[in-house]
This record gives structure tokens, C-alpha cells and sequence, in this order.
């Protein structure tokens, strides 16, 4: 098709098809079109196979087909851009060789770098200086050229009289790990975008770590040697037309009006939190609560913002502890995959970096630059932590930022940065020796940091224990699996139960109705009050105010799940079951057989923290008495008066001597500091 034949076509098209689309561009000051590539195949199959395979030329057939139209005099420049273009077109990074050069293309991948936004020269006007001839130069190349003569026949230097600058900026797009098979590493292309797809707008939707779908056509650069001369090996780039976002948050995902009116409906069924926990994960046998709590952390609390500038997170945190074999990563697994944004790191092959962000060479600019890591990627998403007790100590620290402020302060090689992480994180982790001791505590088998432990809402221990009943139903359960894979299909389709949660934190925010604040109230209470004792000692905490919040984030979730707008007294009720059973699990002290949240957050109970009170009162009295070296046998002796056996002695002393309160001047003999 000759090039005045396609300017016909396509301004016989835009007519026809996308006049009132084109106008309303105009009226708002754009400078671009999306056009639907199937729309233009119905309408002319010559003209879209041709653009197919020369998309340079007949686009900008198409910008003069535009031109034809009354633009205003500031829209010199209007672009085309084209989406929806067939399978066919699409390209592993991988694939891409010599015969694909100038070819319409589309691919997908990680956007892992983004340079700043910089003008590039797209063409330049030079004047003669002997007979004032204007001569326009396009640039085209990575180097800036300069005419070489003049019709008047005059060589030598020219003098520039203007140019036109564009916006531009480059990508560095990698392959995402599903599109990998073995050991395979992903392969990264280089993206140039100009114009409007560098827009503050657009801008959003490449930034690193966002997953996008880029149309454009494959570009060579040569090489320049350190002599000056082209080199035979070619660099290639894609040159973007359009990019467009696959990867979408909770508040990222639209919903129609039809959808809106089916979710509506389906909040009203009566037996909704069982229905939303069996289509969780139905192939997973049992851990009706656990179910429960993840569905609540999909759905998550109220973020809110107190008069004084401060910020409570609405993301609920979740820790599973539990033997292996118990399903725990198949949760895992499973919310990730109902979750948008949802992302799956696992023990030994996570970093701090990894997991917060990191300092690399910018290959663009030179210089340092900021790669996100996992935590801040899920940015509005879920964050899955597997083997959480394989990370090693400093990689385990990283999180606590994250966790409760949900932001995450680099300062590295001279880059001063805070980035936001409001992700929720559910985690797990196995017990200190691979399983858990039945005649042993839970929480001295949780070996992770106090610290680390508290800033979780939930904890929940999951035991394998021999039960005839119980291991007879779930041996039925998965070897029925076995026999019929497809049997145990989720009730809620999975695209219904993505638009649902998303319907649910995108509308929904719920106020707490005062019966509910008062059953919190009560509850919270009537937990602190078991704490305190009148005799002397140290008392039990029961419960903290983190788990105050806690209680308010649940009780808003079970709310938003039923997309009222308020918290009712059986949203509190169902908040203070999960936090009840939570501490009871993790939290009793078998000796008192009340719930001691120092346990947790500490990793000392209260009662062990009144018997090293007991035993170093001992050795002051001892030291008064014997000088200042005091035989360790008679601090057994005197502690065992006061009904404390000598094995719980020895171990206090040695964790005194660790702590540095006592040493140890010779063997069998203890002095003070």
C-alpha cells in the first residue's frame, strides 16, 4: 500500500471509529489515541497486517491522518498509540532475534530499572553561513549528526538554529520468574519511551518492580568502538508505544456495575464467613480459625490518620509456627496466589536486601540507584514469608520497620531514602528443633526474636498430633484428592473471590458502634485485671495494648467481609475468639495457668522473671554473710528453702553470669559485679 493510500485508510478509520474519542483528546490537551488493534482489523486487514510489519511507517501515515483533522495550533505533535495486539505478536525477551528488527512486538516482564526523565534531540536545524539556507537534520542515532554540505556547495561547520526536543527515558524490562523453566536466568532488554508515556501520569505504572506489558518494535544500536568506528555487533532496544500494567493491587482492580450488584447479593447469604473459609482452601483439611484469620487479613483493617499527624496501620499480621507436613506453605501458597500483588519469598533464599530494597549501579546515569525488594514490591498487597526461622538474624531485623510503621529507611552510598511498605505479611515458621515437643511450652519452641514475634496481631501454633478420628478424616480427605484431583474445586470462583475483597477495601470503611468498643473494652479489662496480684512479685501481663489494636483491626475486617459500614458487637466477639485462642495457645504459663503475654514479647514469663528476682536477693544476702565469692552451693541451698529446685537455680546463674550481673571468679563460686 503506498504511503498516501494509508493516510486515506487510517483517516477513513479515525473517522469512522474513534472521531468523538479523538475530539474529547483534544479537548482535554492530549496529545495521543489508543487504538484497538482488533477494531482496525475489522475495518481495513491490508492496512493492519502492514502495521504489523512496518509499524514506524504507516504510524506516522496514521499522526498525518490526524493531522488532517482542525488541530489546535499547540498540538504540532499527535501520537497513535496501539493495544490489543494478537498472540501472535508476543515475544519471550528470550526470543528475540535479527528477523524480529522492526517488527511490532509485544512483551511482558519486571520493570527492575527506570532512568530519570531527560530531552533527547529528535531533529536539529542547521543554517549556512554563505547563502543562509536552512538545512534539517534528523536524529536518529545515539549521536548527535550535523550536515556535512550545503546545496550552495559550501563544507565545514554549520551553525545550529533550533531543535526539537522530546521527553525520554529508558527501562531496563526483565522476564518474571513464571515465564522461567529450571535453572534458567531471566534475560533483560532495554526499553526507550518518549512523550506522553513519560507523563506523571503514566510515570506510575513503570515503576520498578511493577509488572507491565509493553507494545512497541525492536530497535539495533551500533556500537561505537574506542576508535570512533561502528563495531559489526549491534545492541538492541524496544522502542515503546504503548505500555499498559498487569500487576494490580486490592485498589487497582475495576468493577463494573453488574459485578457491584452480584457482590452485593452475595454479601447477604447467611452463612457467608463459612462459605468465603471453605472456598479459602479446600484442597487444606481442618484450621477452620487459621482460614478464618487469613481471611481477614485479605480483607484487612482501616488505616487512620490521628490529629496529631500520626498513623495506624489497618494490615493485619499473621505468624504460622507449625510441624512439617501441616500445610502451612500450601496456605502460603493459596493466599498468595487469591491476593493481588501478592508475593512468595522462602527462607534461605531471601536477603535483608531482598526483602527491603538495595543500592545498585544505575546502568543508565551512572551513579547509585534504588531496587525495591520484596516487602516494598507488595506495596498494598500480601507479602508470603516461608521458613521464616532459616533467615538468618540481620535479615530477620529488617523487618521490623516494615512491620509496624510500614515504611522503610534506606541510607546507603549516599541515598537517603524512605520508601512505603504497606503490605501485610503472613508468615511461617517451624519450632526451634523441626517439631514441637508436646510436654515442652510453645512459646520457649518459637525461635524467633521477641521483638519480631510482638509486632505480629496473630500467632498461631499448628501441632500434629496423633487423633484416630481426626487422621482418619484427613487421610479420606487427601487420598480422595488423589483419586479425584478436580473434586474439591473451590465454591467461589476465584476471579469473584479476588473482586470481592477488592470491592470490600476499595468502599469499604467501617466505624466502630459503641457496644462493640465496649465488649473490647470489657474484654481488655478483664485480662488486665487477672494480672494483677496483691501479694508482692512480679505480676503476669495478660494482654498489651498491641493487642488492643489488634482486637479493633479484626473486629473492622469481619465488618468489611460483610461490607457493613459498622462494627457491630458480633465483629468484637469474632476479633476476641481469634486473640483468645491466639494467647491461649502461645501465651499460658503451664505453672500459674494464666495467660502471660511476656511470653511472647519477651520470651521470659513472669513467673521465671520473680525467681531470678528471688535468687539474686539470695546471693546479696549470701554476700553479707560469706564475702564476696559465694559458693554456688549454697545459693541452691538457700533458693531451695524457697521452693526452687536446683536445676532452675543453675540455669538462672548461668544466664546472669551470660547478662554480665554476676561472674564467675573460680570454678563452683559466683560474685557480684
Amino acid at each position: 500500500m503506498e504511503p498516501e493510500d494509508q493516510i486515506e485508510h487510517f483517516h477513513q478509520f479515525l473517522n469512522d471509529n474513534y472521531y468523538e474519542e479523538l475530539m474529547e483528546q483534544i479537548r482535554k490537551g492530549l496529545r495521543f489515541l489508543v487504538i484497538d488493534f482488533p477494531a482496525l482489523l475489522k475495518f481495513d486487514t491490508e492496512l493492519a497486517e502492514e502495521l504489523l510489519e512496518k509499524p514506524d511507517d504507516v504510524l506516522k501515515a496514521g499522526e498525518m491522518a490526524v493531522a488532517k483533522f482542525n488541530l489546535p495550533e499547540q498540538l504540532t505533535k499527535f501520537y497513535i498509540r496501539i493495544k490489543g495486539l494478537p498472540e501472535s505478536q508476543k515475544m519471550l525477551i528470550r526470543d528475540v532475534r535479527s528477523s524480529d528488527l522492526h517488527k511490532f512486538t509485544v512483551i511482558e516482564g519486571l520493570i527492575r530499572q527506570k532512568s530519570d526523565v531527560r530531552p533527547r534531540v529528535t531533529s536539529a536545524v542547521f543554517e549556512c553561513p554563505a547563502c543562509g539556507t536552512r538545512i534539517t537534520v534528523l536524529q536518529l542515532e545515539t549521536r548527535f549528526k550535523e550536515p556535512s554540505a550545503c546545496s550552495c556547495g559550501r563544507r565545514g561547520r554549520f551553525r545550529e538554529v533550533d531543535k526539537e526536543l522530546v521527553d525520554a527515558q529508558g527501562l531496563v524490562v526483565e522476564e518474571t520468574p513464571e515465564m522461567l523453566e529450571g535453572g534458567e536466568q531471566p534475560k533483560r532488554l532495554n526499553v526507550f519511551l518518549k512523550e506522553d508515556l513519560v507523563s506523571p501520569i503514566t510515570e506510575k505504572r513503570t515503576n520498578p518492580g511493577s509488572k507491565v506489558r509493553i507494545t512497541g518494535w525492536i530497535k539495533e544500536i551500533p556500537k561505537i568502538m574506542r576508535t570512533g568506528a561502528k563495531s559489526t555487533r549491534f545492541d538492541i532496544m524496544l522502542e515503546g508505544n504503548f505500555v499498559e500494567s498487569i500487576d494490580e493491587s486490592f485498589y487497582d482492580i475495576l468493577i463494573s456495575k453488574k459485578e457491584e450488584k452480584e457482590i452485593m447479593e452475595f454479601s447477604r447469604r447467611e452463612n457467608l464467613y463459612q462459605d468465603f473459609v471453605d472456598a479459602l482452601a479446600p484442597s487444606i483439611y481442618g484450621y477452620e480459625l487459621v482460614k478464618q484469620a487469613l481471611l481477614f487479613q485479605l480483607v484487612g483493617g482501616a488505616r487512620k490518620k490521628m490529629g496529631d499527624g500520626m498513623v495506624t496501620r489497618g494490615d493485619i499480621h499473621v505468624l504460622l509456627v507449625g510441624d512439617p507436613g501441616a500445610g502451612k506453605s500450601q496456605l502460603l501458597k493459596r493466599v498468595s496466589v487469591i491476593a493481588p500483588k501478592g508475593r512468595y519469598v522462602s527462607g534461605k533464599g531471601v536477603s535483608g536486601a531482598g526483602l527491603t530494597a538495595s543500592v545498585v549501579k544505575d546502568e543508565f546515569l551512572g551513579g547509585w540507584s534504588l531496587e525495591a525488594g520484596a516487602l516494598v514490591l507488595a506495596n498494598n498487597g500480601l507479602c508470603c514469608i516461608d521458613e521464616m526461622d532459616k533467615m538468618s538474624n540481620d535479615d530477620r531485623s529488617a523487618m521490623h520497620e516494615a512491620l509496624e510503621q510500614q515504611t522503610i529507611s534506606i541510607s546507603k552510598a549516599n541515598i537517603q531514602a524512605t520508601l512505603v511498605a504497606k503490605t501485610t505479611v503472613l508468615a511461617a515458621a517451624n519450632p526451634k528443633f523441626g517439631r514441637f515437643d508436646p510436654y515442652e511450652m510453645i512459646a520457649k519452641q518459637i525461635d524467633l526474636p521477641p521483638a519480631l514475634i510482638n509486632r505480629f496481631d496473630l500467632i498461631f501454633p499448628i501441632r500434629d498430633m496423633p487423633d484416630e478420628v481426626k487422621d482418619e478424616k484427613m487421610a479420606s480427605h487427601i487420598l480422595h484428592l488423589h483419586q479425584k484431583p478436580a473434586a474439591d474445586k473451590p465454591s467461589i470462583d476465584n476471579v469473584f473471590f479476588r473482586k470481592y475483597l477488592a470491592f470490600a477495601r476499595q468502599r469499604v470503611s467501617p466505624t466502630i458502634s459503641t457496644e462493640a468498643l465496649n465488649e473490647i473494652k470489657k474484654y481488655y479489662v478483664n485480662m488486665r485485671k487477672k494480672g494483677i496480684k496483691e501479694e508482692g512479685g512480679i505480676k503476669s501481663i495478660p494482654i498489651s495494648p498491641r493487642q488492643l489494636e489488634a482486637l479493633v483491626r479484626l473486629a473492622e475486617a469481619s465488618a468489611k467481609l460483610r461490607l457493613s459500614l459498622e462494627v457491630t458487637k458480633e465483629d468484637a466477639q469474632r476479633a476476641i475468639k481469634l486473640v483468645q485462642y491466639c494467647l491461649t495457645q502461645v501465651g499460658m504459663d503451664p505453672e500459674t495457668g494464666e495467660i502471660d503475654i511476656d511470653r511472647i514479647s519477651t520470651g521470659v514469663s513472669a513467673t521465671f522473671r520473680n525467681r531470678i528476682m528471688t535468687v539474686k536477693e539470695t546471693i546479696a544476702e549470701l554476700e553479707e554473710k560469706v564475702g564476696k565469692q559465694i559458693p554456688i552451693e549454697q545459693v541452691t541451698a538457700a533458693c531451695g528453702d524457697r521452693e526452687i529446685d536446683k536445676d532452675e537455680v543453675e540455669e538462672i546463674i548461668q544466664k546472669l553470669v551470660r547478662a554480665g550481673d554476676l561472674y564467675e571468679p573460680k570454678p563452683g563460686f559466683v560474685s557480684r559485679l
